[in-house]
C-alpha cells in the first residue's frame, strides 16, 4: 500500500506503508540510534511526533515483551529506509510491522531517510502528516500546516496515568520516592528498584499537599512529551515543593525544574533525539555518551547563577544538560540516565539521588 509523508513546508516523501493504515499528525524528527526502536516507540516522550530513523535497516531483531518503556506505543508514526521482514533473535516474538499493526501505528518504508534528515537539519523540525488514505500531496501539506504541532500544547495529559500506583516493592527498602508521572519510562522505575527505592507513581496533576501526605524521602520529576511551558500545573506543584523535598528531574522534569526556579525554556531547531549525544560533566571533566529525546531546552542565561550551578553541557551545541541548586537538595539532567547508552555511563546519577535523600532525610 502506498503512503505519503508530507511536511508543512511543502516537502513530500513517498513510500510503502507497513503496520496500520490511516492518517496521523505530528512533528517529524530524526533519531540517530542504530538500535532501540522498540524502546523509542514506547517512550511516552514521543507523543505528538513522527520518528524518522537514520539507520537504514530497522526491525532486524523483531519485537519482544520485555523491552518496552510503557504500556503501549506513543509515537505518531515511524519512517524508515527499510523494514526488516524476517527478524533474527531468540527473543523475537513478532515482526515490527505486526507490532505496529497490532497497536494501530503507521509506518512508512522506502523513504530516503538521509535526505529527510538533512532537510530537517537545515529547515528544522516541523509539522507533518503521514497518510495511507489521502495521497494528494497538496491536500496533505495543507493538513500538516493546519495541525496542532507541539508549541503550547499540553501532551502530558495524554500520557500520564490517572491513578496512583506503587512499582514493584524492593527487598530491603531504603527510601520512598514519589515519581511525578509526566510520561515516565519504565526503566526509570527499574533503576529506582535496583537502588532499593519504593517508587510511588502519581499522576501529573497531583498537587504538592497530596504528594507530601505520602511522606516520601524524595521526588523524581519524570520525562514526558512536548512544551514544558504548557504544563503550568506541574511547574506550580514543583515550585511549592522546592526546599521541602530532595528533587531529581529527568528530561521534561529538568525543564519543569528550570521553569520552577525562575528560568526560561526555548524550542531547539531540530531537537536532540538519539543514543550517541556527548555530554560533559563539568565537575569531573568526563564525557558521557547519552540517550536524548527532547525538542525544548532550558536557557542557561535565564537562570540565577548565584543559586544554580551548571553541571553538564552538550558538546555538540553547548546547550544545558544538567544543573544543581547550590544550597537546596535539587538537581536535574536533560538526558536519560536510565537509558545509559555508554552503556552504563550515566547510571551514577541515581546513586547521587540516594546520597542526597540520605543526607537530607
Amino acid at each position: 500500500m502506498q503512503a505519503l509523508l508530507a511536511l508543512e513546508d511543502g516537502k513530500v516523501f513517498r513510500g510503502q506503508s507497513f503496520g496500520a493504515s490511516g492518517e496521523r499528525y505530528g512533528e517529524v524528527v530524526f533519531n540517530t540510534s542504530m538500535t532501540g526502536y522498540q524502546e523509542i516507540l514506547t517512550d511516552p516522550s514521543y507523543r505528538g511526533q513522527i520518528i524518522a530513523m537514520t539507520y537504514p535497516l530497522i526491525g532486524n531483531y523483531g519485537i519482544n515483551p520485555e523491552d518496552v518503556e510503557s504500556f503501549k506505543p506513543f509515537a505518531e508514526g515511524l519512517v524508515v529506509k527499510e523494514c526488516c521482514k524476517r527478524p533474527s533473535s531468540w527473543r523475537s516474538q513478532k515482526t515490527l510491522a505486526a507490532y505496529l499493526k497490532e497497536n494501530n501505528l503507521l509506518g512508512i518504508e522506502g523513504v530516503d531517510t538521509r535526505s529527510l534528515t538533512l532537510h530537517i537539519r537545515e529547515a528544522g523540525a516541523m509539522k507533518a502528516v503521514l497518510s495511507t488514505l489521502d495521497l494528494d500531496p497538496k491536500r496533505l501539506v495543507q493538513k500538516a500546516k493546519n495541525s496542532r504541532g507541539l508549541v503550547g500544547v499540553d501532551l502530558v495529559r495524554e500520557v500520564t496515568k490517572n491513578e496512583i500506583y506503587a512499582w514493584m516493592r524492593p527487598k530491603g527498602k531504603r527510601h520512598k520516592v514519589v515519581v511525578l508521572d509526566c510520561g515516565v519510562k519504565y526503566n526509570i522505575l527499574r533503576e529506582l528498584l535496583k537502588n532499593r527505592c519504593q517508587a510511588v507513581v502519581v499522576p501529573a496533576h497531583t498537587g504538592a499537599d497530596a504528594i507530601l501526605k505520602l511522606k516520601p524521602d524524595g521526588l523524581l520529576l519524570s520525562n514526558g512529551p512536548g512544551d514544558p511551558t504548557a504544563i503550568s500545573y506541574v511547574i506550580e506543584t514543583t515550585r511549592k515543593l522546592i526546599g521541602r523535598l530532595p528533587i531529581f528531574g529527568i528530561c521534561l522534569g529538568h525543564q519543569v525544574l528550570g521553569l520552577a526556579l525562575g528560568g526560561k525554556t526555548y524550542k531547539l531547531k531540530f531537537g536532540h533525539h538519539g543514543a550517541n549525544h556527548p555530554v560533559k560533566d563539568l565537575k569531573t571533566g568526563k564525557v558521557y555518551i547519552t540517550v536524548q529525546n527532547h525538542g525544548f531546552c532550558v536557557d542557561i542565561d535565564s537562570l540565577d547563577h548565584k543559586e544554580i550551578e551548571i553541571t553538564h553541557l552538550n558538546l555538540n551545541d553547548q546547550t544545558l544538560e544538567g544543573m544543581r541548586h547550590k544550597k537546596l537538595p535539587i538537581f536535574s539532567v536533560q538526558f536519560h540516565p536510565e537509558a545509559s547508552s555508554g552503556p552504563r555511563d550515566a547510571g551514577y546519577l541515581f546513586a547521587e539521588f540516594i546520597k542526597v535523600m540520605e543526607k537530607y532525610a
